[in-house]
């Protein structure tokens, strides 16, 4: 793609929008950057988002974060001009092949595992770590660019195509922006429509709107299962791992907790096999795998208590699967900035599980009006006010987990800032005599 001359506006100045930035002047564009806030960026000068920044532009590319729908978008969109990602930017000039992976939870692990089974052989980022368009100057041929997605990426991409596509799960997230499950489910679909014929499409049998995708295109579809038997791919079978039928490991080696986590290495050890790994690897790097920050991580044991940190629980299905991993005698902590959920499936589960839901954040009166007295309620306000109830109600043998169920933004910069937030506090208590 020749962008040499081009006059180019990119919207959204977080790290997604700079790397574009940077790209397009490598490419020879005429760049002009542009955020609805003011914002400071050393070597770029950062216009307000009005009509008069998209005047003249020939190519419009949007960060993840600015939804594909905003008013001056839609306008300039109206007068021809083309908008894409920068997802789709990158993807022009990446060497080597792409592996995508997405879906509505998990991701991040799976991404991260597959990056770890194939080590010096990929480079890995996305929407985990490196910005797509910072990626471009790493890429090589012969070596796996190994791309995290998520659907405000997938949204606006055109033309881009993974050799090996995977969506783990689709489950209500990002209503807030998508508005819809189904317009949603139509963003991770994107993920394979480019597909052809000796591409593959790995995909959960157990997910129903997965197992639609298998007709998005033109990719061979390889399944992952836990509850049944799929060849080729990765199903489990008395205590077992199996990958295009044979043993990979028994399920008690995988470090990782929950059986959304055995899901995901079966995703991984697909995909890695598919990249050409043998079983023996990718069943010890599995082994060695330390797990991603932020995802059902241990964080201490105080008096028999043990604390979690599951901050990218930022949406309810992920909530319900930290539930799911844990026996019982929770202390969970909920709450943040809603994204137009359902809480009210919580509700069987805690009852069975938890003593108490601790709540947090702007969303911590619909939580509380849709659990609806299922299990006992504490209003704290901030994670710190959660920290310390659960310091002083947790018993020998209980968890304390912060599993939100919501976005971090309306106390916090991000998720990450979430979880070490409340690493940091649960790491500052003190032992009781």
């Amino acid at each position: 793609m020749n962008l040499d001359g081009a006059n180019v506006v990119v919207v959204g100045m977080a790290r997604s929008g700079v790397a574009a930035v940077e790209l397009l002047r490598e490419k020879g564009a005429c760049v002009r950057a542009v955020d609805q806030k003011p914002v400071t960026i050393p070597g770029i000068e950062v216009l307000p988002q009005t009509a008069e920044a998209f005047a003249g532009a020939e190519l419009i590319v949007l960060s993840p974060g600015v939804p594909a729908d905003v008013e001056v978008v839609s306008q300039a969109r109206s007068r021809g001009v083309r908008v894409i990602g920068d997802l789709e930017l990158a993807s022009w000039f990446f060497e080597g092949e792409i592996i995508g992976i997405t879906g509505s939870n998990g991701k991040t692990t799976t991404t991260a595992l597959t990056g770890h089974i194939l080590g010096a052989s990929a480079q890995v980022g996305g929407n985990i770590g490196t910005p797509p368009c910072s990626m471009v100057a790493n890429s090589r041929a012969g070596q796996w660019n190994v791309l995290e997605l998520s659907s405000f990426q997938l949204e606006t991409s055109e033309t881009f195509r993974a050799h090996i596509g995977a969506c783990l799960n689709v489950t209500p997230d990002h209503l807030d922006r998508h508005y819809t499950l189904a317009n949603y489910a139509d963003k991770k679909a994107r993920l394979f429509t480019n597909q052809r014929a000796n591409d593959f499409a790995v995909l959960n049998a157990e997910d129903a709107i997965c197992r639609a995708f298998a007709h998005r295109g033109a990719g061979t579809p390889v399944w992952f299962s836990s509850a049944q038997t799929v060849a080729p791919g990765a199903c489990i079978d008395g205590g077992n791992v199996l990958l295009n039928g044979e043993v990979l490991m028994p399920v008690a080696e995988i470090p990782l907790r929950g059986m959304h986590n055995v899901e995901n290495v079966m995703a991984a050890a697909v995909i890695a096999r598919l990249a050409g790994v043998a079983h023996a690897k990718i069943r010890d790097c599995v082994k060695t795998f330390p797990g991603v920050e932020h995802r059902l991580e241990f964080v201490r044991e105080i008096d028999g208590v043990q604390w979690y940190n599951d901050s990218k629980a930022t949406n309810v299905d992920a909530t319900l699967k930290a539930i799911d991993a844990f026996e019982g005698g929770l202390w969970i902590i909920l709450g943040g900035k809603d994204k137009n959920s359902d809480y009210t499936t919580l509700a069987a589960p805690l009852k069975q599980k938890a003593h108490a839901a601790l709540l947090v954040g702007a969303a911590a009166a619909k939580i509380a009006n849709q659990l609806n007295g299922s299990i006992p309620l504490e209003q704290c306000g901030t994670i710190e006010g959660a920290v310390r109830l659960a310091f002083k109600r947790a018993r020998r043998g209980d968890t304390v987990l912060l599993a939100p169920a919501c976005a971090s933004f309306d106390q916090f910069q991000s998720y990450e800032h979430r979880g070490r937030e409340f690493k940091h506090l649960v790491k500052d208590l003190p032992w009781r005599n």
